[in-house]
């Protein structure tokens, strides 16, 4: 187990290198920031003024370099618009978009698992058609659509939940709904196809035979295996919570770090950019390395792989 880990730990630091200097470039292959920041009417005197000033000039692995070292001090410089340090800016907006990924995880999770499995135990029953509509309209259902609608219905219409704002966790509620909502098809689906298959495999089969308790052979044998395939897409889900947020973030008035994203890309304020793709890939690292821990547990067969 532990060279496992050791394993993926390290193709995970790699992968973290790797995006990190992919991300870096990409700012620069889309344009020159300099241009971008002097503005439209400035004078090429001016963009060159600007390039000295933040080091445009220099070659791009040594702005690179430098940049990288800076950040793994937590250093990721000053915002070209807000004027302030960019890792307070993003700690302070990060704890709503975390806050907002975990309950839209942990509402996905809750409801789609249990759905798949009772519509895996009962096939062509009325659950299954009910986890079968909840999948479609989870797919065609906009976000932005959802969310507008609950804003409608509880907030205006019925006055049960607040609008807009982060002042309680009543204010997450709706955003937590939205954003779950759009996570739960896939994992509804992949649990229910992993009950069927487990369910139909031999070794069920010789417990049920044997007269093993019911429950026993559902959730201790049949879910640990049908789960693991779930475990590794509730990470890739939740990695895309973190950095995918901003529509969400954006209809009910959640200023995050997804929104503070959109701000930084509409104002070309390029090192928050940066920080802020650097730090959303890394969580997406991390959930994925975590995941590859946790199916390893749960299916020793996946550590010789």
């Amino acid at each position: 187990m532990l060279q496992f880990i050791l394993k993926r730990l390290g193709l995970a630091v790699l992968v973290a290198f790797t995006v990190s200097f992919i991300s870096f470039s990409l700012l620069f292959l889309s344009g020159d920031p300099a241009a971008a920041l002097a503005g439209e009417t400035a004078s090429g005197e001016d963009i060159e003024a600007v390039r000295r000033l933040y080091g445009f000039d220099r070659p791009m692995l040594v702005q690179y370099a430098e940049w990288l070292t800076a950040a793994l001090r937590g250093d990721f410089g000053e915002s070209y618009y807000f004027r302030l340090p960019v890792s307070s800016l993003i700690a302070e907006r990060l704890s709503v978009t975390m806050t907002l990924g975990v309950c839209g995880i942990t509402f996905a999770l809750l409801t789609a698992v249990p759905l798949g499995v009772v519509a895996a135990i009962r096939p062509n029953s009325l659950v299954d058609r009910i986890a079968l509509f909840v999948s479609v309209a989870g797919q065609a259902m906009p976000s932005f659509w959802f969310g507008l609608i609950l804003i409608v219905v509880f907030a205006i219409q019925l006055g049960w939940l607040p609008p807009s704002g982060t002042a309680s966790w009543e204010h997450f509620i709706m955003p937590t709904i939205v954003l779950g909502y759009y996570a739960m098809p896939a994992i509804m689906r992949l649990t229910r196809a992993g009950m069927l298959d487990v369910l139909s495999s031999d070794y069920i089969r010789t417990a049920r035979a044997k007269g093993a308790n019911e429950r026993r052979v559902l959730f201790r044998h049949a879910l640990r295996n049908a789960i693991i395939p779930v475990v590794s897409l509730a990470a890739v889900q939740m990695g895309f919570m973190l950095g995918g947020s901003i529509v969400v973030e954006s209809i009910f008035a959640l200023h995050g770090a997804g929104y503070l994203a959109w701000e930084s890309i509409a104002r070309n304020d390029l090192p928050t950019v940066q920080a802020l793709i650097l730090i959303f890939s890394m969580f997406y690292i991390v959930f994925t390395f975590l995941a590859d821990v946790l199916n390893a547990w749960l299916d020793p067969r996946m550590r010789t792989g």
